[in-house]
């Protein structure tokens, strides 16, 4: 039996939760969601919501801290609330990047923000890309993790172009790559890089014949552009006829959009889960494709208790 289904939305990408409630044809419940003069943040809800099936739809993107706070605080208002079930709809799950110690004395922020989701009062968890796959290991209930692939290789097949290679843009992600290769009948290869620092990369040498082939790089973050536009060039310098670039979550932090624009990407294609800024919008290269339709369908399977691997098959 299928609870009243409600959504509500934190202020870190309206937009994509608008979306969502389109698609379900179920508005966004009155909250109002602010910051006190000391920079507190304060939520209160303005409707009914005890016993109800409660979605919260929050990308925990820049500024990270403060809708992670926000977050926290709306999981915290509906558990009070008396919300029957309350599942944490995270498009964009930040600290994602930080899932294993790499140095001595260093924390795992991944599993500190699930702990704190579930100590909010969390029963669930829906998210897309994570970093990491394991990282829903760090849970104990129940996690979702979506991927964007069927809407990024709907539009790579709209390209109608031949000799396509899927590269991956270095060792970790060559299992998503292979995902895409798989469903589209095509090769891959893969960047060999090393990283000097955090947010800076060097691309030493590309594994694989890119020769002719229309290259297709497949991602799940951008942050500051380094490692996607020095792939472009690298695979550009080995013969490729085009490289465009598929990215779920568009951080594009600093000098990004700027890097981008003057890569040698034909296009960058990215996702809504992070709010999509004005430098975005006015960058001729990047593309943005909306998950809204994704999301709001594994909503209600959820919702329902349907399939939700199904989607993905």
């Amino acid at each position: 039996m299928a609870f009243e289904l409600k959504l509500i939305s934190g202020n870190s990408n309206l937009p994509l939760a608008k979306g969502i409630g389109n698609y379900l044809g179920t508005p966004l419940i009155n909250v109002e969601v602010s910051k006190f003069a000391d920079g507190e943040v304060f939520v209160q809800i303005n409707e009914n919501v005890r016993g109800a099936d409660l979605f919260v739809v929050q990308s925990t993107c820049p500024p990270v801290n403060d809708n992670l706070m926000e977050l926290l605080i709306i999981i915290d208002a509906l558990r009070r609330a008396s919300a029957r079930r309350i599942t944490a709809v995270i498009p964009y799950y930040g600290y994602s990047r930080q899932d294993r110690k790499v140095q001595p004395r260093a924390p795992i922020s991944a599993k500190l923000v699930a702990d704190l989701l579930t100590t909010a009062g969390a029963n669930r968890v829906l998210t897309l890309d994570l970093h990491a796959g394991q990282i829903q290991g760090f849970f104990n209930i129940p996690v979702d993790n979506l991927f964007a692939t069927p809407v990024l290789m709907e539009y790579i097949k709209h390209q109608n172009l031949s000799d396509i290679i899927l590269v991956s843009p270095d060792a970790g992600g060559v299992e998503r790559t292979r995902a895409f290769a798989k469903h589209l009948g095509a090769s891959i290869a893969i960047i060999d890089k090393r990283r000097e620092k955090a947010n800076e990369s060097e691309v030493m040498n590309i594994v694989g014949d890119v020769k002719g082939k229309n290259a297709f790089i497949i991602d799940d973050i951008i942050d500051t552009g380094g490692t996607i536009t020095k792939a472009a060039t690298a695979i550009m310098n080995e013969g490729a006829k085009s490289v465009y670039a598929c990215c779920t979550h568009a951080v594009l932090s600093g000098e990004a959009v700027n890097r981008v624009e003057q890569s040698d990407l034909q296009k960058l294609v990215v996702t809504d889960t992070i709010l999509v800024k004005d430098t975005i919008k006015n960058c001729s290269k990047i593309e943005v494709l909306s998950v809204a339709d994704v999301i709001g369908e594994t909503i209600y399977r959820i919702n329902v208790d349907k399939s939700v691997s199904s989607l993905f098959i």
